[in-house]
């Protein structure tokens, strides 16, 4: 299976508070921190709702 690299890119700041339970939810606490994910459609739909604060890779196995 496949997996997601998602970096945030932009500050939580002025977000909404289900936009930061997102990011927190992602494992994202800091701008520019990385973590690595499986890709499944849970994963997808919280990148859906916050696409504008992070910069998702793909990274085959």
């Amino acid at each position: 299976m496949a997996k997601l690299q998602i970096k945030l890119v932009r500050s939580i700041i002025g977000t909404t508070p289900n936009q930061r339970k997102n990011v927190e939810a992602l494992g994202l606490t800091k701008r520019e921190q990385v973590v690595v994910k499986e890709d499944n459609a849970q994963m997808r739909g919280m990148i859906a709702k916050v696409s504008h604060l992070v910069e998702v890779t793909e990274i085959a196995e």
